[in-house]
């Protein structure tokens, strides 16, 4: 089902496959690890939603070239090749095997990703297993949601399960420049929540890739979204060529880690707990970021 055509990276930080499917659609999935954390302690398997993304964001390459939604079948073809080049029995010793469904596509605009979250633990034999929802929120989402909320109470309660909302800023008005589709007011988004979490889980994430220019008021996400159900997580805008065209600079910057602990300090001060994600900057060159793979090489991929 998926013909692995190229592949970039190593083994010490990820690797980006670049797939083909039966009807030329190209594709992309990431297998990587977070130094010094060794591979036996955290494993994070990224795989692709969609045939692109129908939505241009524009610090992202995934957008602008959508051509529908991937099966059930091709999502789990992805977590199943890069699971079994490792462990061909389907046992994954892994204390943490993350898999995000966060590559190419935001995955609540596609119902079959309900049914991989179903299958995954019946797939392999992973202790470790918790999968991990990042979505814009967008219209219309709220059937997948609700049963993405019974799903993760059958199958990854205490903990095994991660949610991630991706705002990148705290004006809802401004957000729709960053994010250009119609989506879940953050008031929706806090209300859900409250429903989705249960005793033992997860915070659910904010997720910002702030741009400069665009307001962040700590005490304004306070006031719709709960703290002590809700961390923000922090990252620099990667150097995608849609965030290079579109002149898009990013607050979050990996040489100026004193700047960037400065932010998370204001959201920590109005109670939410805080993280600074920067990954390795040779995941850049690599192009493990988001969309960036494909994107950057599709004259190379369509001669």
């Amino acid at each position: 089902m998926l013909e692995i055509v190229e592949r970039r990276g190593h083994d010490g930080v990820a690797t980006v496959r670049v797939a083909r499917l039966p009807d030329g659609t190209r594709l992309e999935c990431v297998d990587s690890v977070q130094p010094p954390v060794p591979r036996s302690e955290k494993w994070v398997l990224i795989v692709s939603t969609l045939k692109g993304c129908p939505v241009s964001c524009p610090i992202c390459d995934a957008g602008g070239s959508y051509s529908g939604r991937l099966s059930a079948a091709e999502i789990m073809a992805q977590v199943d090749c890069m699971v079994r080049e490792r462990f061909p029995d389907g046992r994954v010793p892994v204390g943490k095997l993350k898999v995000q469904f966060a590559r190419m596509g935001d995955p609540a605009m596609n119902p079959a990703v309900l049914e991989v979250l179903q299958e995954l633990p019946v797939r392999f034999d992973a202790p470790g297993l918790m999968p991990c929802i990042s979505t814009i929120a967008p219209s219309g989402c709220g059937e997948f949601m609700e049963a993405l909320a019974d799903i993760k109470r059958r199958l990854y309660s205490h903990g095994r399960f991660q949610m991630q909302f991706s705002i990148h800023t705290t004006c809802e008005s401004s957000r729709r420049r960053l994010v250009p589709a119609s989506t879940w007011s953050f008031r929706r988004m806090a209300a859900w929540g409250r429903r989705f979490l249960d005793r033992g889980d997860r915070k659910i994430t904010l997720n910002f890739a702030p741009v400069r220019g665009f307001p962040l008021q700590p005490r304004a996400l306070a006031e719709v979204f709960e703290p002590d159900d809700h961390m923000v997580k922090l990252t620099p805008v990667n150097p995608t060529a849609s965030a290079l065209a579109s002149g898009m600079q990013g607050v979050i910057d990996p040489g100026r880690p004193a700047e960037a602990q400065a932010v998370a300090d204001g959201f920590a001060a109005v109670g939410f707990e805080t993280l600074v994600s920067i990954g390795e900057l040779e995941e850049n060159r690599i192009g493990s970021n988001c969309g960036m793979y494909v994107g950057a090489n599709e004259t190379e991929a369509h001669p």
